[in-house]
């Protein structure tokens, strides 16, 4: 869309500017209580992962990165961001490694991204940007794509302005002249039509998303979706779960269109569990619009799984990080259950249950790469969701042996005996709505009993 120089490709600077008034003060206003060397220690470690995180976003995008330019400022500079001393030394080092692509690891504005592609004679791209092109590579969908698009387009028509100013208005023959209407007045409009489109698509998306969780509610299925930071394994852990084979690599957003698959539970319960896109520090607010279909499958959610990488050291950022995503959708009511993966990664740390002073399941730690603490996790969800079960106590016919394969097939079978007229004795458990199924069947109000009259009989 710009007058940018020709034969642009895949090497590429990468530029870090460290504003610890930005970027760090929030984050370690929220995490515990340090002493001063402890939270300049904390501001040094979240800077190192921010560098890092940044570096992986460049690798995941399919750049070659040529070198790592950082430097330090107090506030943003209006004109280039980054300083002008750095944007000259920025420069320098595209001229010295031929490069063809300078990535910033900041939000510019189209001014300031303009004014750098001016001076540094190449192609500029901020965080926004690049997370924008590894979308694109990774939608596989027909809704992921046009979701992508959308984000794309939202984000272009801010960078429209001066990116056409090399072209005069457009003049038509005679008795056709006139001001006309420039280039870039015509790029707003046809922009517009695109994402009108686009919305008019995605609308009956999530009509489609909205029947689907219909036919879940009316089948009485439970829905659980995955959620965390990029690369805490969500996808592996999908794959255990549900014995799928769900596309899983060690590079941010790995995934990007959503997956459901039913799963079996402990205590014959089942849920349909959800795969979701990653979030990250920083996410563009235009992803979050464009993905909000998608996103609402966390708020329509019964429980959600909050996956979290245990090995990382700012496990605390990235929680708060998702947590702020998952309010921009109204999921911040949704139940979560925290779900520590990777302790492989970790000394001395086994799959374990974390309970409250009441009983409460807190955390569930676990690998889902050594697929083990699998069960640990799947008893946690049926535990969540047998709240509200009850127990009943029946007493069944030999005659009725229709009601014991029924009652087998569909609730959880506690005890059961038998007396001397060979009447089935049992005590079951199940949800409230599927206790309230049974009894608009046939004939099994007249097998409902109480606990006095079967230890009576036995």
């Amino acid at each position: 869309m710009f007058d940018r120089p020709v034969g642009t490709g895949e090497r590429a600077l990468l530029v870090h500017i460290d504003l610890p008034a930005v970027n760090h003060t929030s984050v370690i206003a929220k995490s515990s209580t340090f002493s001063s060397e402890g939270t300049l220690q904390n501001a040094a470690s979240l800077r190192d992962e921010a560098q890092s995180e940044f570096y992986d976003l460049v690798l995941s995008a399919g750049a070659e990165p040529l070198s790592f330019i950082k430097g330090k400022r107090v506030k943003p500079e209006a004109k280039y961001f980054i300083g002008t001393g750095k944007a000259q030394e920025v420069k320098e080092a595209v001229e010295l490694y031929q490069a063809d692509l300078v990535l910033v690891n900041h939000q510019l504005s189209p001014a300031q991204e303009r004014n750098l592609e001016i001076m540094l004679q190449c192609r500029v791209l901020d965080r926004t940007g690049l997370i924008l092109d590894i979308f694109a590579q990774r939608a596989r969908s027909h809704e992921g794509k046009l979701q992508v698009e959308l984000a794309q387009l939202s984000h272009m028509t801010t960078r429209l302005v001066r990116g056409w100013t090399h072209l005069e208005r457009q003049k038509g023959g005679i008795g056709l002249r006139g001001p006309g209407e420039t280039q870039l007045e015509t790029d707003r409009r046809l922009l517009g039509m695109r994402i009108k489109q686009l919305n008019k698509r995605l609308e009956k998306v999530r009509k489609q998303r909205e029947q689907s969780r219909r036919s879940r509610q009316r089948a009485e299925l439970p829905t659980v979706s995955l959620v965390g930071y990029t690369n805490a394994g969500k996808s592996t852990l999908f794959n255990q779960l549900t014995k799928s084979s769900v596309y899983t690599a060690d590079q941010l957003f790995a995934t990007l269109d959503p997956t459901l698959r039913r799963v079996e539970l402990p205590k014959n319960l089942s849920m349909v569990l959800a795969d979701t896109v990653g979030f990250i520090s920083d996410l563009p607010h235009d992803l979050v619009e464009a993905f909000h279909a998608t996103l609402l499958e966390t708020r329509e959610a019964d429980l959600l799984l909050h996956v979290i990488d245990a090995h990382t050291e700012n496990r605390d950022k990235h929680i708060a990080e998702v947590n702020s995503v998952l309010q921009q959708v109204g999921a911040e009511e949704t139940p979560q259950l925290l779900v520590y993966n990777k302790v492989d990664l970790l000394k001395n740390q086994q799959p374990r249950i974390e309970r409250d002073n009441s009983g409460n399941i807190l955390r569930v730690w676990l690998s889902a790469m050594d697929n083990s603490g699998m069960d640990l996790l799947l008893q946690s969800i049926a535990d969540f969701f047998s709240k509200d079960r009850v127990q009943k106590y029946l007493k069944v016919p030999a005659k009725a042996g229709q009601w014991r394969a029924i009652l087998y097939d569909q609730v959880d079978i506690l005890e059961e005996t038998y007396n001397e007229a060979g009447d089935w004795l049992v005590s079951i458990e199940t949800t409230s709505r599927d206790f309230d199924n049974l009894l608009k069947k046939s004939g099994f109000s007249d097998l409902l009993s109480d606990k006095k009259m079967v230890d009576t009989a036995e």
